[in-house]
């Protein structure tokens, strides 16, 4: 992908001449082992970050008291409760699903990569984590996001071009490269985003980001969408971001919940997280399925409710999702929660299979 991105001295970055022959087939062949993320470079993430001790607890069912597995056309195959040494890992907000679902990359809310190994089934039902290593997001000058008061950081997605990061209270997009080898990589720059997007509430900001399926039209280009609106009146902004600028759409926001993360599907449809957290509705999750096809400018999307579930469930404030599929070719969930590294709450990491 060509993006416009601001360099650190706000020029924009473009690719090297690229010479063809010999040089040009080693820089495709680089290029197509990253366009495929999911299986690639999975092994070595963050070598040189911080280990950190994590205990987990079984979560044998989603409601609580009951033991259905079957929501609509999800299957919940199970989940686990993390309970770190650290606070740093408290907060995750975004994740990619890595190598079949055996690691993942999620970032915090106060600007740190977070990794880990998941032990698990064939089918996708987590075991247990193991190799869990926290390391803090650099600028392009070396510094970290906190001491860069760049650091709320919201959501991940990975695409052939690298690693882009939405950071909520500046309401930027950084980009990283890939992969984080050693997790002392520094930021590449940051994409170039019209007014429309900087001048999004600082609490209200980009939340949601996902990369446009390779075969489809929204290949090479970033979907965003902000976390909430005025009312459930207002509807929530969504931004289709490329090479050629950036273009609108909308989602219809109801029942006071808000957009956390999201992620493309192999079939081409977008999936959304939504969450609902106040002292009158307590807490909700929700996910909305929509057509690709239907994500274009000037488009307001109603989306299918996949899943919606309170206080009565296995839940918390879910925030990350992700997505991956077994070698038996089942598409698998991967949905986590920010717990504000706060005692009053949970990270929770819980696997669903969507059943076509």
């Amino acid at each position: 992908m060509r993006w416009a991105v601001a360099a650190t001295r706000n020029r924009p970055y473009r690719r090297p001449h690229r010479r063809p022959g010999i040089a040009g087939a080693i820089l495709a062949a680089v290029l197509c082992l990253l366009s495929a993320p999911q299986s690639i470079f999975a092994q070595d993430l963050l070598a040189d970050g911080q280990s950190v001790t994590t205990r987990t607890r079984p979560i044998e069912t989603f409601r609580i008291g009951s033991e259905e597995t079957r929501f609509g056309k999800l299957t919940f195959l199970g989940g686990l409760e993390l309970i770190a040494s650290g606070r740093k890992t408290g907060g995750l907000s975004g994740l990619v699903s890595l190598d079949g679902g055996n690691r993942f990359l999620a970032v915090t809310d106060n600007g740190h990569w977070v990794t880990a190994r998941v032990n698990q089934t064939t089918a996708g039902k987590p075991l247990g984590l193991s190799d869990v290593r926290v390391a803090p997001l650099l600028g392009a000058d070396g510094r970290t996001l906190v001491a860069r008061w760049g650091h709320d950081t919201e959501a991940l997605a990975l695409t052939g071009s690298g690693l882009y990061v939405t950071a909520e209270t500046r309401n930027a997009i950084y980009r990283y490269p890939w992969p984080l080898t050693t997790g002392t990589e520094r930021m590449i720059g940051e994409v170039a985003l019209p007014k429309a997007i900087r001048d999004l509430p600082r609490n209200a900001g980009l939340e949601a980001l996902a990369a446009g399926p390779e075969d489809s039209a929204l290949a090479g280009k970033l979907v965003a969408i902000a976390e909430s609106a005025r009312s459930d009146l207002h509807d929530l902004s969504g931004f289709i971001i490329g090479p050629a600028g950036t273009e609108r759409f909308a989602i219809r926001r109801s029942d006071r919940f808000d957009a956390t993360d999201a992620v493309f599907l192999p079939g081409g449809d977008l999936l959304l997280m939504e969450r609902r957290f106040s002292l009158r509705d307590l807490i909700g999750l929700r996910l909305r399925r929509f057509a690709g096809s239907d994500i274009r400018k000037g488009a307001v999307l109603e989306g299918a409710v996949l899943l919606e579930a309170d206080f009565g469930y296995q839940i918390d404030n879910m925030e990350a999702l992700g997505v991956h599929r077994t070698g038996a070719g089942d598409t698998i969930l991967t949905l986590v929660s920010d717990d504000n590294r706060s005692l009053l709450q949970r990270t929770l990491l819980l696997r669903f299979r969507i059943d076509e």
